[in-house]
């Protein structure tokens, strides 16, 4: 039985259709090198992803109608972080080739150059973050109900925008370089700050105010400065190979090429995948409160499914990134199919957790019986989708690291921005009109989730298949 099973195990995390052009690595050393990057990132992951559920309950404790307010924030937030984003995953990208290639003054010329450019894009986005609170918020889905709490919730956290912006970019030239226990660490202290806060000033305690909305959005933006700091002081810190230099700041032409190469398909991924879940959020909002909360609820829960896959590929993002600047083609491909089997593992361990305790999970965020039905039935949906999100995933991180960013924007666009909102439209008004005892007012969302993993899934694994990602140049 023993010896069946050890076939069983070598079979499945075997590495299959590798030409190896060099020394033939040991497959354990491929899987060891890549658990030692993802392991942190995806403690960190499933960590913010229990805080950021946890402050999500706190808002609940206040009623339905605040966590939708909230909840209505998130996209536009997400959109006015597009370029920031997309320039962070350039960096990634740029960073992860130039220590492949040995060039540690490389490596450091582009998150200088990295830096400098998040720093005016945070200041804009902090501005207009701030002053087109009320017609973002309309435009996100807000009712009567929910407008001033968004409003207000979503102004205070404007403010906070730049720190994020420098956070987001010091934390993508760490995942870079591999060093994703700092990223860790700067990501978790923050959030609980952003905790420990919510406690004492949504509900008033040790002697604070009771602030609610507000008193959440004030612990949300201390928490983002505090991993703004954290980041600083890693990135200062003497004797690391990514170090802060302002005294030798200049621009490169290299960099910018490869920033312009990486970040412009990147910023049209980001914008297809914002415009998408902007229109899916619109859709879900107009529905009701309810099946509103009730989706925050599945998205919070299911966040946990993404942060796994998410530090995986962060881990073949970075491997495959530095084994194309050594000129490995034949370890990078290894590394995606280390990534891919390792994912597999995640999700199927997900699926089961998210099975046995999805009604459980929902009382946890509310107390109303139709939320908590209509989500633990729209759970049942998720799991479906849980490997091949984690799979498309991955192979997305692995492109990126390539620097193959154009065809996961292509991706995104057709999946995210066309055929997701319209599958969404079609269960969530049509469907349950014609079918209103059957919680597509919940599930509609979820199930043109588990189609868009699927298409994405297939596509990208066909772009991995060709390998022409193997031959981008940064």
């Amino acid at each position: 039985m023993l010896e069946r099973l050890k076939r069983i195990f070598g079979y499945f995390f075997a590495l299959k259709r590798i030409r190896w052009d060099g020394e033939t690595p040991e497959t354990a050393s491929l899987y060891k090198k890549a658990l030692k990057i993802a392991l942190p990132a995806t403690i960190e992951g499933a960590l913010l992803s229990i805080i950021g559920s946890v402050d999500s309950m706190m808002v609940g404790g206040i009623g339905p109608e605040a966590l939708t307010a909230v909840g209505l924030t998130n996209q536009p937030r997400m959109i006015l972080l597009i370029i920031t984003q997309a320039l962070c995953v350039g960096t990634t990208a740029l960073i992860a080739r130039r220590k492949g290639e040995g060039d540690q003054a490389g490596a450091n010329k582009v998150l200088m150059q990295s830096m400098f450019f998040v720093t005016i894009i945070g200041i804009l986005s902090m501005l207009l973050g701030y002053f087109g609170a009320h017609p973002l918020m309309y435009i996100a889905g807000a009712k009567e109900d929910t407008i001033l709490m968004s409003v207000d919730y979503f102004k205070i956290i404007s403010l906070a925008f730049i720190f994020n912006s420098w956070s987001l970019c010091l934390c993508a030239g760490m995942r870079a370089i591999g060093k994703t226990t700092i990223t860790m660490v700067t990501n978790i202290a923050a959030n609980l700050v952003n905790v420990v806060l919510n406690y004492c000033l949504i509900g008033g305690n040790f002697g604070f105010p009771a602030l609610g909305v507000r008193g959440a959005a004030i612990a949300t933006a201390c928490g983002t400065f505090v991993s703004c700091v954290v980041a600083f002081v890693f990135a200062l810190k003497p004797g690391g190979y990514l170090r802060l230099n302002f005294r030798n700041f200049a621009f490169d032409k290299k960099t910018i090429s490869g920033f312009l190469r990486v970040g412009s398909s990147s910023i049209a991924e980001s914008a297809a995948l914002r415009i998408g879940f902007f229109i899916n959020a619109r859709l879900i909002a107009d529905i009701g409160t309810f099946p509103f909360a009730g989706y925050q609820i599945v998205q919070q829960v299911t966040s946990l499914s993404f942060v796994l896959g998410d530090g995986v590929a962060t881990a073949g993002a970075t491997l495959v990134g530095q084994s194309l600047g050594s000129g490995r083609k034949d370890v990078a491909s290894a590394y995606v199919q280390v990534s891919r089997k390792i994912s597999h593992v995640a999700s199927i361990l997900l699926m089961i957790i998210i099975f046995f305790t999805r009604h459980l999970l929902a009382g946890l965020f509310t107390k109303e019986a139709a939320i908590i039905a209509g989500a633990g039935i729209a759970f049942m949906v998720v799991i479906t989708g849980i490997i091949p999100q984690n799979g498309r995933v991955v192979y997305s991180g692995c492109l990126r690291g390539a620097g193959d960013v154009k065809f996961v924007a292509f991706c995104a666009l057709i999946s995210v921005t066309i055929i997701r909102p319209l599958l969404t439209y079609i269960f969530c008004y049509p469907m349950d009109a014609l079918l209103p005892n059957w919680f597509f007012a919940y599930t509609g969302p979820w199930i043109a989730f588990v189609i868009d993993a699927y298409i994405r899934q297939y596509l990208l694994s066909r772009r991995i298949k060709k390998g022409a990602f193997l031959n981008v140049s940064l």
